[in-house]
Parts: structure tokens; sequence; C-alpha cells
């Protein structure tokens, strides 16, 4: 799987040729090697793209994504699910043991409330309401502690007041890059032959990505931290842009440095181990940096 964020802003034609992705727009001719490319974001109505290209894409499982007219995300394209998609994997996930899934499901939420916690210290805010809160923590989360924290956090980070409900442009911000989570966790959890719309915890018939839902839980923090860091009274090109490349944040996972996008490699991989029972145990250990990140550069057209 390639390593690059590839998000194009303005009209431009996108077709492959000798292995490698060709993107025409007005100042000219860039070529990206299809197999340096891991997410592809079209962040314009505006933009062409062929079907070899689309096909060669999804061969190495790139996401695709498209936004609407406001640039938000409304659709993605991934493959076929691969060939170690069989219909023992289906059962074996239609089956998966209920007590496991209790498990994971509270490793999860813990895991998220404790990012929380850290994005609270880390922007040095406090944090004893939602220690309280985590350790009343039961087994599957029977008490909804996840929401009663989230009740908690979000006025605690922004300000006073704040909700998720709303249509302000923080919570544009925070959609968006929660939007880009999602789609990097689906991207594992299909490259590893299972399906999205069977989840642990969230159930909705309406949601295709109902595990993808569920697993990304302990990242939403990563991006609640960076919106909390930035000033913007829109959602202009560079929010997006960082959103985007946050996939390249390091981080510390289970002991050690890698980059978020090899974190959720990992991390979906040890999920669907241990749901499947073919591992024993089940860690996660996730820490953000002592410095809160910033906008970074990215490959946009």
């Amino acid at each position: 799987m390639g390593w690059r964020s590839v998000i194009i802003t303005q009209h431009a034609k996108l077709s492959y040729s000798a292995h490698a992705m060709i993107v025409q727009t007005n100042d000219g001719i860039n070529q990206i090697p299809v197999d340096d490319v891991s997410l592809l974001l079209i962040s314009t109505t505006q933009a062409v793209i062929t079907t070899a290209l689309i096909s060669e894409l999804s061969k190495k499982n790139v996401k695709i994504v498209f936004t609407d007219e406001a640039r938000e995300p409304i659709s993605e394209i991934y493959g076929y699910y691969p060939a170690n998609r069989t219909a023992q994997l289906l059962r074996e996930q239609v089956n998966w043991d209920l007590q496991l899934q209790q498990i994971l499901w509270t490793k999860l939420v813990a895991n998220k409330i404790i990012n929380q916690i850290n994005v609270l210290n880390l922007l040095e805010h406090s944090t004893d309401e939602l220690v309280t809160e985590l350790e009343k923590l039961e087994l599957n989360d029977l008490t909804n502690r996840e929401a009663v924290v989230a009740h908690k956090y979000f006025p605690l980070l922004f300000e006073s007041g704040f909700t998720r409900r709303d249509g302000s442009v923080i919570n544009a911000a925070l959609n968006y890059g929660y939007s880009i989570l999602l789609s990097a966790v689906n991207q594992e959890i299909v490259a590893n032959g299972y399906v999205t719309y069977l989840g642990i915890h969230h159930d909705s018939e309406e949601n295709q990505f109902n595990l993808a839902s569920d697993l990304m839980e302990p990242f939403r923090p990563v991006v609640d931290c960076w919106v909390a860091n930035q000033k913007f009274n829109q959602l202009t090109p560079d929010i997006k842009y960082g959103l985007v490349e946050l996939l390249s944040l390091e981080l510390k996972y289970n002991g050690k440095k890698m980059i978020l996008r090899n974190v959720i490699t990992d991390h979906v991989r040890n999920c669907l181990k241990y749901l499947a029972g073919k591992a024993n145990s089940f860690t996660i250990e996730m820490e953000l940096s002592d410095e809160v990140p910033n906008n970074a550069i990215n490959d946009n057209v």
C-alpha cells in the first residue's frame, strides 16, 4: 500500500499511463506513481477521472473519496473484496463471540476516553471529570460512559455550551476529519477480507460502515486535538489539507513510534484477529505527541 495522500482541488483530468496517475490541470501535468498513492481525495466537482485509473487504483486498494458542491466528503470507491474474502470469513464475522465483542468495545471506549483526557492535558484543560467517568466504565459500557464523557469533553475542549449538534465551522472540521479516519479504517477492514456493515456495537441499518465506526473510536481525539489547536472561521482548503495529512502524524502505539496510517493498519488487524479468536490477548496503548500537530504539507493539485 502507498503512503501519499493526493488531493485534487481544481478543474483537472485524471488518467492512467505507464503505472502512473496523470493529473492534467491548467497549471501543467503531474505524474504520480500509482504504487505511492494511499488516498485520492477529489475535493472538487470540476474533475474528470477515467475508468482506467479507477481500475488501477482499485487493484492497489487505494481509497478514492469524492466530495459534493460544498467540498464535503459524500462517497467513496473501494474495490471488490479481495481474494481472501471467503464464505468462511463471513460466517466467522457473523458468529464472533459475544463476550469478545463486549471486551473489545470496552477497550475501544476506554482508550478513546484516555486519549480525550490526554488531549485535554496537552491543551492544559481540567480532566478531573473525565477521569471520574473513566473509573465508572463497565463491561460493554452498559452505563454509556462514552456519551457522558463526550457531553463533558467537548465544552472543556472548545468552549462552554459547545455541542456536537450545531452547524458550527468547528463541527464541520471535526466531521471532515472523522470522515477521513472512517475511510482509512474501512480500507483496512476490506483489505483483511471482512465486511464493513457488521459492527460490534454500532448497529444501524442505514450505516454501511458500522464496524469501521466501532474500530475508529480511539483515533477521534487525534482530530479533536488538531482542530482545537487551529484558529479559523471557515473550513478552508488549508484546514482540509491539514486534516487529511493527519494520517501521516507520528504517535506512539503499543510502545512503537508509528505514523497514524500505519497505526490504523495494525490496529484493525489486531482487532479482527482478536474477534476471530486468533489472539489470546489484545492491547490498545496509544499516546499522542507532546507537540500538538499543526498544518502540514501534502500532495495537492
